[in-house]
């Protein structure tokens, strides 16, 4: 029987020439991320040693990746005093793929690690952060875990007590229509599947539309996989992975392709026709409570938010400028933009996107996961309404429990700003 990406790549990690579904497995890790919540996870590790005479050093601090994100620049004392002890525990282990507040080499964590070439196809990714399954865009198993499982990990190398998991196979053919994009595909899939319809699973994605698909659109449906109960989201890896990897993250090493067996055996089979989509609007307060956009077009917004981890690169930002370029975001209504890492918003500088939204009316905000997290930077007022390109949209998402979040696409948030109304982006276009 053959095998699926995930049992391949958990196979390799346990050094066994095959798995199967429900097997019990501890594999390698072959990379372990934080962000701010290291200060959690520095915590729990130092406890492990604690009486037993050892000194307290991770297994491998090549492989631990921590990059500041969630609340940069620090909002508190207590946020700051955080950072500073991460800050001291990298310097003492000599954890060298460390990202601070800079604005030559930061960005937001799910952002920083395909950048910086972290990330390859076949490993094993670990994240304290739920949407680590973001790099299985690059043909990787990646999922996150609390910090408890993340300072055994720093200890061991190894993720202690893993299920193999089924995989569900989602075939996407076709091509996407005008302004039509991935996060609409991956709204679509959650709003088909429900919040916990991939509970304990792998999403493996395949078909034409993905084949076609730049790592940029891959990273946001691989991201938003998990808002379907998905342990990960992977897409095997192609040319397309390949020259990512080379030109963007400058690796030069060998890359080995985890790609499924032709028996695989897979839970079930979704077949999507790109052609086929409109797009897609999840409504307050579940990422699963989609529509088409016809459904609630006409309402009243008073912030736009692009940006994130799911739709904060490059492309996503250049479509929003070309709808926007030349125009005005509607008075009364807000809009901020947040690019996923200092990369992207230097190139954006550079070619002129992010003047002409910032001409269009838009606020630039550093690259950082606050608005979308609601901590600092764009959170919202009692009884108003924001439409986002973030990730999440639960009850007291974007910092206010009396406030209400829709997600869409960038294109549909950049003709909605326009109008101050959810607004299709096909009838405003550029």
């Amino acid at each position: 029987m053959g095998m699926t990406v995930v049992e391949k790549i958990l196979a390799r990690a346990t050094c066994r020439s095959t798995v199967k579904v429900g097997d019990v497995v501890e594999p390698a890790v072959d990379l372990a991320m934080s962000h701010e919540n290291a200060a959690l996870v520095i915590n729990q590790f130092q406890e492990i040693f604690q009486d037993t005479g050892m000194d307290a050093t991770v297994w491998d601090p090549s492989k631990i990746a921590i990059i500041f994100d969630h609340r940069i620049p620090a909002e508190s004392s207590k946020t700051a005093t955080n950072q500073k002890k991460i800050r001291d525990f990298v310097a003492t282990q000599g954890i060298t793929k460390f990202h601070d507040i800079r604005g030559d080499e930061g960005g937001i964590c799910h952002q920083i690690l395909p950048e910086y070439g972290y990330v390859r196809p076949g490993y094993v990714v670990v994240g304290t952060d739920s949407h680590t399954t973001s790099h299985g865009a690059l043909g990787a198993f990646a999922f996150g875990l609390g910090a408890t499982e993340m300072a055994a990990v720093w200890a061991l190398g190894r993720v202690l007590n893993v299920e193999v998991p089924s995989s569900i196979k989602v075939v996407v053919n076709g091509s996407f229509g005008e302004w039509i994009a991935p996060k609409d595909l991956i709204l679509y899939l959650i709003g088909r599947l429900t919040a916990e319809g991939a509970n304990f699973r792998v999403i493996e994605f395949h078909g034409s539309a993905i084949s076609k698909m730049p790592v940029s659109g891959r990273l946001t449906i691989s991201n938003m996989s998990m808002e379907a109960g998905a342990t990960a989201g992977i897409v095997p890896a192609d040319d397309e992975t390949e020259l990512y990897l080379r030109q963007e993250a400058g690796v030069t090493d060998d890359i080995e392709r985890v790609l499924p067996d032709a028996d695989a055996v897979y839970e079930q089979t979704i077949e999507i026709d790109a052609a086929k989509l409109v797009p897609q609007i999840a409504k307050p307060h579940m990422v699963d409570n989609v529509s088409p956009i016809d459904e609630v077009e006409g309402v009243e917004l008073n912030q736009i938010v692009i940006g994130s981890c799911t739709n904060g690169r490059l492309d996503d930002l250049e479509i929003a400028a070309a709808i926007l370029r030349g125009k005005k975001v509607a008075r009364g209504t807000r809009m901020l933009i947040f690019p996923a890492s200092w990369r992207i918003y230097k190139r954006a500088l550079e070619s002129g996107v992010l003047m002409d939204l910032a001409d269009a009316g838009a606020f630039i905000v550093n690259p950082g996961c606050g608005c979308c997290l609601g901590v600092h930077q764009g959170a919202l007022g009692d009884g108003e309404v924001a439409l986002a390109t973030t990730n999440r949209n639960f009850k007291g998402r974007m910092g206010n429990p009396e406030g209400e979040v829709y997600l869409c696409s960038p294109a549909t948030a950049a003709a909605s700003a326009l109008t101050g109304v959810i607004t299709d982006p096909r009838k405003v276009g550029a």
